[in-house]
């Protein structure tokens, strides 16, 4: 059963063989997807006693029960707090570090905790994985989840929106960098044939009407040169075939202009 934002459930931690829960939690999705969110942070090797539980056990081993499904967001952490309570009084074992409520931990940071935390972290360099070591390799984000995530950011990087809105040359992040050959020629092959979005298709009669009317009275040259700018000028990129390259090659710089006029 999928949940809502108006409510959630709280679910129990146990290993299958035993009915001693080891952790008590609350989520809006399902039991089932918090507890595979926890097998993920336990791989990444956070350390807290339940994490370090959690390593220790196959995770077939281990299910997560749902306990109680309760109506509003406030109600749902105050559920927490009394499945965690009537547990413990019960002689469960749990490793949860409070008593729950809403919030990651159940803990209200003070001004100090944070503080104290940016010290901490501040210079901190993060150890990422990549390759078969990491918990997310070999797999892929379902269509529905790209999707979500497409609409989400629909028109959120047009104009002074976007971070590099307005910058260009060595300003751009991308100044100086290309493109390997090896992913070049792997780009190409994906866009041939069946790859390419627009293969088997034809603008319409309406939509070449309507491109010409645009271009109308537009220089090509114009055209042309702005894509030099962009795909050359601006990343540091010199290529023998383009005019506009050649013709910049062959312009003086600023430097030699003034050392002849000294």
């Amino acid at each position: 059963m999928e949940t809502t934002t108006a409510g959630g459930l709280v679910y129990g931690i146990r290993l299958r063989r035993e009915v001693e829960y080891r952790y008590v939690g609350i989520t809006t999705k399902t039991a089932s997807r918090r507890f595979h969110q926890h097998l993920r942070v336990a791989a990444e090797g956070r350390k807290t006693p339940f994490y370090d539980w959690l390593r220790k056990h196959a995770p077939s081993d281990v299910i997560a029960d749902e306990l109680d499904w309760i109506e509003g967001l406030h109600e749902l952490g105050q559920a927490e707090v009394d499945w965690i309570s009537y547990l413990r009084r019960e002689g469960d074992r749990l490793l949860n570090l409070s008593d729950g409520g809403l919030g990651p931990t159940g803990v209200v940071w003070t001004e100090e905790m944070r503080e104290a935390a940016r010290i901490r972290s501040t210079g901190r360099k993060i150890a990422r994985q990549s390759g078969p070591g990491a918990s997310f390799f070999g797999k892929n984000h379902s269509l529905e989840q790209r999707e979500k995530w497409s609409q989400e950011r629909k028109g959120s990087y047009l104009g002074p929106d976007n971070p590099n809105f307005g910058k260009f040359g060595q300003e751009h992040p991308s100044y100086g960098h290309s493109v390997s050959e090896e992913t070049r020629k792997a780009l190409s092959e994906a866009k041939k044939g069946a790859g390419n979005p627009n293969f088997g298709k034809k603008a319409s009669a309406e939509t070449r009407a309507k491109m010409s009317a645009v271009r109308k009275g537009r220089s090509m040259l114009a055209m042309q040169h702005n894509a030099h700018t962009r795909d050359h000028t601006n990343k540091g990129i010199e290529k023998a075939d383009c005019r506009f390259c050649v013709e910049d090659s062959a312009k003086p710089s600023l430097s030699s202009e003034s050392e002849s006029e000294s």
